[in-house]
C-alpha cells in the first residue's frame, strides 16, 4: 500500500502549489500589475498634455475632441453624452467595479478581516482623508471653490504601489501590505463621499428602480446564483437607473461589487473531493509514457476556475483591462488641457494652495498622526519589519492622488469650470512631488534587522 501511495504523496506539493498559485495570482501580480499600469498611466497624461499644448497637426482635436456626442439608444430608450461623459460615467464604472471587490475582498478574507489587522490602515485612512479636507477647507473657506474639499482627500493606489514597487527590497512587504489596504479604505471613503456629498438632484422613480435592481442581485446571491453574465446584465441596469436617478454612475460598480457572490460555490468535503480526483488523474499522467504537461497545465487550470468564485474571476479578467484601458484612458481625456501662462500664475490662489498642502503635508501628516494614536492606544501594531519612518514615507506617497482627485474634481467643480484648469494642473504638481518625496525618504530609510 506504502509503495502504491509513493507517487502520490511525491506529487502532492506540487500539484497542490500548482491548484493554489491560479487562486492566489491577483494578490501575487498586485504590485507588479499597479506598477506597470501607472508606467502608462504617467504615459498617458503626458502625451495628453503635449496634445493639447503642442502644435502637431493635431491641435485642433485637443481638448475639444472630448466634446463630440455619442447617441447609443435600444428600442427608444437611449443616452446622448459627450465622450468625455462615456468615459467618466460609464468606463469608470468598471474601475469602481474593480474598487468594490477588492474592498470586499479584503474586508472578507484580507487585511481588512480582522478588527485587529483592519485597525492600522483604518486609522491612517481616515487621517489621511480628513486632514487634507481640514486643510482644503482653511485655504477655501468663504471661496467659489469651498465645496472642493474633497479633491485631496483620495490616494491613487496604482502610482502608489508604483513608487514602492521601484524601491523592490529596500521596503518591507508589510510596508505594501499596508499602503495597499489604507488605499483600499481610503477608495472607499471617496466612495461614501461622492454619493453623500456631490450628488446634486435626486429622481426618485429611478433610484426606487436602481434600488430594487440591487435588491434583486443581492436576492440572487443569497439564493445561490453564480452566473456571472447575470449579473453582469442586471449591473447594466443597475447603471442606468443610477445615473438616470442622479447619483454618480459610477456607484453602481462599487453596488455591484457587493452583490456578487465572492465564497467557492463547493463544500468542503466536495471541494477535497474535486482536488483528490484532479490529484490522481495528475498523478497517472505524470507517470504515463506520454505524458504531456499542457495537459497537466490545462487540468489545473480548468480546476482552479471551476473552484473559483465569479468575483474571483470577475476581478482576475478585469484588473489588466482597468490598469492598461481605462484608466490611461481616463488620464488621456482629463489631462487633455491646455495649460498656459495664467494657469501657472493661479498657483498661489486658495483652490491651488488647498490642494498641493493638502496633498503633500494634509496626507502624511494624517495618516502618521491617526496611525501613531491607533498604535499607542494599543488599537493596533507596526507590521513586522516596518518602522515609524517606513510610515511616514508611506503616508508621503500616499498624497500622489491622481485618479481619484481628478474624478472628484470633475465633480465638485464641474467640467470646463473656471477652477477645473487650475485644479487639473495643482494635482499634478502635487502627486509628482509626493512622489518623489516619498521616494526618496523610504529609499534612505534603513531595514530593520530581523529578530
Amino acid at each position: 500500500m506504502a509503495v502504491g501511495l509513493r507517487p502520490t504523496t511525491q506529487f502532492l506539493p506540487m500539484a497542490v502549489a500548482q491548484i493554489i498559485r491560479p487562486l492566489v495570482r491577483p494578490f501575487a501580480e498586485f504590485f507588479r500589475r499597479e506598477a506597470a499600469g501607472s508606467i502608462v498611466l504617467l504615459l498617458s497624461a503626458l502625451l495628453a498634455l503635449l496634445l493639447a499644448n503642442t502644435s502637431w497637426g493635431v491641435a485642433q482635436y485637443f481638448p475639444t475632441i472630448w466634446d463630440k456626442h455619442l447617441q447609443i439608444a435600444i428600442n427608444g430608450v437611449g443616452l446622448d453624452k459627450s465622450l468625455l461623459h462615456w468615459i467618466n460615467d460609464g468606463l469608470m464604472t468598471i474601475f469602481f467595479l474593480i474598487v468594490g471587490l477588492e474592498i470586499k475582498r479584503e474586508a472578507l478574507e484580507g487585511e481588512l478581516s480582522s478588527m485587529r489587522q483592519a485597525a492600522l490602515p483604518i486609522a491612517g485612512a481616515l487621517g489621511g482623508m480628513l486632514m487634507p479636507a481640514l486643510l482644503f477647507a482653511l485655504f477655501n473657506r468663504g471661496t467659489p471653490t469651498a465645496g472642493g474639499w474633497g479633491i485631496p482627500m483620495a490616494t491613487d493606489i496604482a502610482f502608489a504601489l508604483a513608487a514602492l514597487q521601484l524601491l523592490g527590497s529596500r521596503v518591507p512587504l508589510g510596508l505594501k501590505v499596508f499602503l495597499t489596504a489604507l488605499a483600499i479604505v481610503d477608495d472607499l471613503g471617496a466612495v461614501v463621499v461622492i454619493a453623500g456629498f456631490y450628488t446634486a438632484e435626486l429622481h426618485l422613480y429611478y433610484l426606487y428602480m436602481a434600488l430594487g435592481t440591487w435588491a434583486a442581485l443581492v436576492a440572487l446571491n443569497l439564493l445561490g446564483f453564480r452566473s456571472l453574465w447575470l449579473y453582469l446584465c442586471l449591473g447594466v441596469l443597475l447603471w442606468y437607473f443610477t445615473l438616470e436617478s442622479g447619483i454618480h454612475a459610477t456607484l453602481a460598480g462599487v453596488l455591484l461589487a457587493m452583490a456578487i457572490p465572492s465564497r467557492i460555490g463547493h463544500e468542503r468535503a466536495v471541494l477535497l473531493r474535486l482536488i483528490d480526483d484532479r490529484l490522481r488523474f495528475l498523478n497517472h499522467e505524470v507517470h504515463g509514457a506520454d505524458a504531456d504537461p499542457r495537459t497537466i497545465s490545462e487540468e489545473l487550470e480548468h480546476l482552479s476556475d471551476t473552484i473559483s468564485s465569479p468575483a474571483q474571476k470577475l476581478e482576475q479578467r478585469l484588473h489588466s483591462v482597468v490598469a492598461f484601458g481605462i484608466i490611461p484612458l481616463f488620464a488621456f481625456a482629463n489631462t487633455s488641457l491646455v495649460i498656459d501662462a495664467s494657469v501657472f500664475g493661479q498657483m498661489l490662489s486658495p483652490l491651488a494652495l488647498g490642494i498641493l498642502v493638502g496633498l503633500t503635508v494634509g496626507k502624511p501628516l494624517g495618516v502618521g498622526l491617526l496611525a501613531w494614536g491607533a498604535v499607542r492606544l494599543g488599537w493596533a501594531s507596526l507590521p513586522a519589519g516596518v518602522s515609524w519612518r517606513h510610515l511616514w514615507g508611506a503616508g508621503v506617497l500616499a498624497g500622489i492622488g491622481f485618479t481619484m482627485s481628478l474624478f472628484v474634481t470633475l465633480l465638485a467643480l464641474g467640467e470646463h469650470s473656471t477652477g477645473e484648469a487650475v485644479a487639473k494642473l495643482a494635482i499634478l504638481l502635487a502627486s509628482l512631488l509626493s512622489g518623489t518625496v516619498g521616494y526618496l525618504l523610504l529609499r534612505t530609510t534603513p531595514k530593520i534587522p530581523a529578530s
